[in-house]
């Protein structure tokens, strides 16, 4: 489904009709953001309105504590093309600076919600808090509908077994390398976009060549050998991915390479996405590199065999909170 962005809702005099909108990041747009999408849109459906969201840009985070900004889940144009396979038709972005974090609960509702939006509808989830010092909350909404002549409705939280879906939780589990409780609360698997640089060629010396990817602000997962599948122009390849410092060769920065399995083009300055399915091992020094090469050999068959036996990801059963 297409989608229209729009870049910068500041600037943009777009007459759209009844638009039923969410403000937030959507870092992940995993299966909590996914309830509040549905809502979006089953309202809009039955308006014959206009689904839409509102998304920050950088991440707030990146503002309030630049020192330590988040690791993303998501890149900007991966979170656009999941929202709009969830049905969303326009995104608006918002450039979240400080100016933006200063503007209060009524001016963010009057200036951006329904001035630049032209909000008829505000579907919010149940933490949704805006404006300067985060003032804004739904009783805020509620109380102001009348004012701005829209409705709010407020979503409730998505747990699954037992656990709040959240993109802080994902984040976390993501960086602690559990990959397959991530694809959990995601409603698939984690995955990270890049440019392949160059390397130091060492894998190839050892009869494994790997891609090495730059993937800028993403979530990295724990250093380890994961199972995976690379997406190259839109065909996935079953590949062995390698995080950390390949302590036997003495190299010192984590690094992502990637080895594709029955491949053998080059592709250095190509764009890449790799979709991660296990956590084979932790990452280790081996004694010699016959050693290590041994190991990738088992490390290449383990990826095929977990290839074999996740043909399709399942999602969890969900539990309504």
């Amino acid at each position: 489904m297409s989608i229209k962005l729009i870049e910068d809702v500041a600037r943009t005099d777009e007459r759209l009709a009844d638009v039923v909108l969410t403000v937030g990041s959507f870092d992940g747009v995993h299966l909590g953001h996914k309830r509040i999408l549905d809502e979006v849109v089953s309202i809009a459906k039955s308006a014959t309105g206009t689904p839409a969201v509102l998304t920050m840009r950088p991440h707030p985070r990146q503002v309030f504590s630049p020192e330590h900004p988040p690791n993303l889940l998501t890149s900007d144009s991966k979170k656009i093309e999941l929202l709009a396979r969830t049905g969303i038709e326009v995104v608006f972005g918002l450039t979240f600076d400080e100016a933006t974090a200063a503007l209060d609960p009524f001016d963010f509702i009057e200036q951006i919600v329904v001035r630049r939006c032209r909000a008829r509808h505000l579907v919010v989830g149940h933490d949704f808090r805006f404006g300067k010092d985060a003032a804004g909350d739904y009783e805020f909404l509620v109380a102001a509908q009348r004012q701005f002549a829209f409705e709010v409705t407020q979503v409730p939280p998505l747990f699954i077994e037992g656990e709040r879906v959240s993109s802080t939780l994902i984040r976390e589990q993501v960086l602690q390398g559990d990959l397959e409780r991530a694809a959990l609360f995601l409603g698939r698997p984690y995955a990270i976009e890049g440019t392949v640089i160059p390397g130091h060629g060492i894998g190839a010396t050892l009869g494994f060549p790997t891609a090495n990817v730059k993937s800028g602000s993403a979530a990295i997962p724990a250093q380890g050998v994961y199972a995976a599948q690379v997406i190259l122009d839109g065909t996935a390849h079953p590949a062995a991915i390698n995080i950390g410092i390949a302590p036997t060769v003495r190299q010192s920065d984590v690094i992502v390479e990637a080895h594709l399995l029955h491949f053998s083009e080059n592709l250095l300055g190509r764009q890449i996405e790799v979709v991660f399915l296990k956590r084979l091992r932790p990452e280790r020094k081996f004694p010699t590199r016959q050693a290590l090469a041994e190991q990738i050999q088992q490390d290449v068959a383990a990826v095929g065999h977990c290839i074999s036996t996740n043909r399709g990801f399942s999602g969890p059963a969900l539990e309504k909170g």
